[in-house]
């Protein structure tokens, strides 16, 4: 491609270039490849963060093309959209909701095949796993559920302590941490460990409202201490 305006900056340069090129030409096939070499997954290795929201706000745009980037980095076809909630709406993954939000690494690492498949019920199966997983590795305990959270956390002497617990206050606080916890196993693990996917009825809020959940409760694990036991 020629360059028009070599003066301008950057954005306007490549803007410039690439529509001189598709004025004459009459193709588009100059910016689709440009979009396929850039979102190339391989291209970024290393800023996995950086690629999703970017691929997000990428496909709202295109959205009204009927163009879409997947998360192979391939462009697909489909129905243009009209509005641009339209857009917005179908631009949206879990995966770059998530990121957006600042969901804790470790909740990410365990339903990180689910959230790539769009599955919300195993994503927030894993999710809710992976809090027991962290109990166990803190503690060395090998109890699942309202056990392993009541040995971990709860009593008068916890295994983990999220504050100082010198004030009621604060004991509160850890009771009520642990309350919490045993609420979100019992509230979300134990139905979709037990019924069938069918019957389960996950939204992409709902699940997002609960990953999110669970990343400030392993943001408080993380910080959590083990007082020392007489």
């Amino acid at each position: 491609m020629g360059d028009p305006d070599p003066t301008a900056t950057k954005r306007h340069r490549l803007l410039a270039a690439f529509a001189a090129d598709q004025n004459r030409r009459q193709k588009r096939t100059g910016i689709l490849e440009f979009i396929r070499r850039a979102m190339a997954p391989a291209r970024w290795l290393g800023n996995r963060d950086g690629y999703e929201p970017l691929r997000l706000r990428l496909n709202e745009a295109l959205a009204f093309m009927g163009l879409e980037v997947d998360a192979a980095g391939t462009l697909a076809t489909g129905k243009a959209a009209a509005t641009i909630s339209e857009a917005e709406k179908r631009a949206r993954n879990l995966k770059a909701d998530l990121l957006r939000r600042n969901v804790h690494p470790d909740v990410l690492a365990f339903c990180r095949p689910e959230w790539l498949a769009e599955n919300y019920f195993h994503a927030v199966l894993e999710a809710v796993k992976s809090v027991g997983d962290k109990l166990r590795a803190r503690t060395g305990l090998t109890d699942d559920g309202a056990t392993l959270i009541n040995r971990a956390l709860g009593g008068d002497a916890p295994m983990l302590a999220i504050n100082p617990r010198r004030t009621k206050s604060e004991q509160d606080e850890q009771r009520g941490f642990a309350n919490l916890v045993i609420g979100t196993f019992g509230m979300f693990r134990n139905p979709t460990a037990h019924e069938a996917r069918i019957r389960w009825d996950m939204s992409l809020e709902d699940a997002e409202d609960l990953l999110s959940l669970v990343s400030l409760i392993h943001r408080r694990l993380d910080a959590a201490v083990m007082p020392p036991r007489a």
